[in-house]
């Protein structure tokens, strides 16, 4: 699912002031059947010739009001964030379901576009569990994509699924040394038994599916999430594979690749207990281009050898890359070699620089979608490590690829130095995929694909397995929820 936003064309707008008529409103948030965590819209500010504005109109040049007609207080949280680029993101979390919802753009009092934008109900907020019954109608109503490459290659190792063999087989193989969660839905209620030592991470996989099965009925499945960083399945594809779901993947693992646990909280608590989310990166981007230090910036943690030369390139080339560590574990006995630490920064002071680079941690950097948000251009390491989203990107479109050894990283910044207008078109390519790709939307639609393709190639029927427990959904007796879904019929969940 993409929310198209246009190209501007040359000679678009910078200085004229916006028309309330020719200005576009358009998203996601404006229709009362997506329902997200924090729904969210854009506004595209356009002079009264029709050109594009491509910088700032000035941070309060809308005013966005949402209200309830049938109600005295409505409680939602909005924010309008300032895109710098003649663009607006306005977000807006609600905390009750409303009947309708009236959503006024205003502009100099004026109403833009089709301003009030109203949503016929009912309008249910994030904690509201209503599923709808059917899946086909829910990934209608979402704009979901009809496939994903990635799910396609993932599962196309597995035509046949016994979840009646797995649940004997992973946990003899895995669950001593890994740690694993074994889940089932079934009835759209989700059970889980935990594998192994260290589960915490459990939580956040936990609250996506509660999520999820409050928004649609998911089908009856039963799968194994690998809750470690490393992926598991190491055998090769004429061998017995067993399907692990992972939140990365790499060249020479066969798991089933999940949009990442960080990228996932950031959905669901955007507007609450995170700072660092998809929509906030989009209004912190740092200064214009050409005011941005022509330097390439890193800050991390010692996870990966490759960083140890990252710091020292740095040493010997300070004018070239600021590279640091935040935090030493890993290579702590090298501590006197590439120190001293230095305080973290906040991560949007990142963009201050035109040129971000991307390095593996442990396993693939989670960072890579909030880099690619922003407004410079990511210099990315070559890995065999992948998340969700990769096999999506093209070096030198949306990235300026970088070998895995970093040895061409110093051709490849003077390359950008020298060529600032292509190095620009790249760093907008990145971030409009970005924009269009890994937006709390697209998550939600990932998550029900993979399951949708998954169940289908089920072979025995999906069990609540001894020693599972049921992972209930939070109660909100402050704000109740009362439903107006149709009762779901009989297998609809595989619809």
């Amino acid at each position: 699912m993409s929310c198209l936003f246009l190209p501007t064309p040359p000679g678009a707008s910078t200085g004229a002031v916006p028309s309330a008529a020719k200005t576009l409103v358009w998203g996601p948030g404006l229709e009362a059947n997506i329902v997200l965590p924090a729904r969210f819209f854009f506004i595209q500010a356009v002079d009264s010739s029709g050109k594009n504005f491509t910088s700032s109109p000035g941070e309060n040049t809308f005013d966005v009001k949402i209200v309830s007609p049938a109600e005295q207080f409505t409680r939602i949280w909005l924010q309008v964030l300032d895109r710098r680029d003649g663009s607006f993101l306005v977000r807006y979390r609600m905390y009750a379901s409303y009947t309708n919802l009236h959503v006024h753009v205003l502009l100099s009092h004026q109403h833009v576009a089709k301003s009030p934008f109203i949503l016929k109900g009912p309008v249910y907020h994030e904690g509201c569990d209503c599923p709808q019954p059917s899946g086909s109608v829910w990934m209608q109503d979402m704009h979901c994509p009809v496939s994903f490459s990635q799910i396609e290659q993932d599962l196309a190792l597995f035509p046949r699924v016994d979840p009646d063999r797995n649940a004997v087989e992973v946990p003899e193989r895995f669950g001593q040394r890994q740690s694993l969660c074994h889940y089932t839905i079934t009835d759209n209620k989700v059970y889980i038994k935990t594998l192994g030592e260290h589960v915490g991470f459990r939580i956040f996989m936990d609250a996506f599916l509660l999520s999820l099965t409050r928004k649609v009925r998911v089908p009856d499945v039963e799968f194994f999430v690998n809750l470690g960083d490393w992926p598991l399945e190491k055998r090769r594809a004429s061998e017995r594979l067993h399907p692990i779901f992972s939140w990365c993947g790499s060249n020479d693992t066969r798991d089933i690749v999940m949009p990442t646990y960080d990228l996932t909280e950031s959905v669901l608590e955007t507007m609450g207990r995170v700072s660092l989310d998809m929509m906030s990166v989009q209004a912190n981007t740092g200064p214009p281009w050409r005011e941005k230090n022509a330097t390439a910036f890193w800050r991390g943690r010692d996870s990966r050898k490759e960083r140890l030369e990252l710091v020292k390139l740095s040493r010997a080339h300070p004018g070239v890359v600021d590279a640091a560590f935040t935090n030493f574990f890993f290579f702590k006995h090298d501590e006197s070699l590439y120190g001293p630490l230095v305080k973290h920064v906040s991560f949007f002071d990142f963009f201050k620089y035109k040129y971000q680079v991307n390095i593996d941690g442990t396993v693939a950097a989670y960072r890579l979608p909030y880099l690619l948000a922003g407004d410079s251009v990511v210099l990315k390491q070559d890995s065999s490590y992948y998340e969700h989203f990769y096999d999506q990107l093209r070096p030198w479109e949306h990235y300026i690829p970088v070998r895995a050894d970093l040895a061409d990283l110093l051709e490849k910044i003077l390359w950008a130095r020298q060529h600032d207008e292509e190095a620009r078109k790249i760093a907008v390519a990145g971030q409009q995929f970005a924009r269009n790709h890994l937006m709390g939307d697209n998550i939600f639609c990932y998550y029900y694909k993979l399951f949708q393709e998954y169940a289908k190639l089920q072979v025995t029927q999906p069990k609540v397995r001894e020693g599972m427990e049921r992972v209930e959904q939070p109660t909100d007796d402050l704000f109740p929820c009362p439903c107006h879904r149709t009762p779901p019929v009989k297998n609809m969940a595989q619809t």
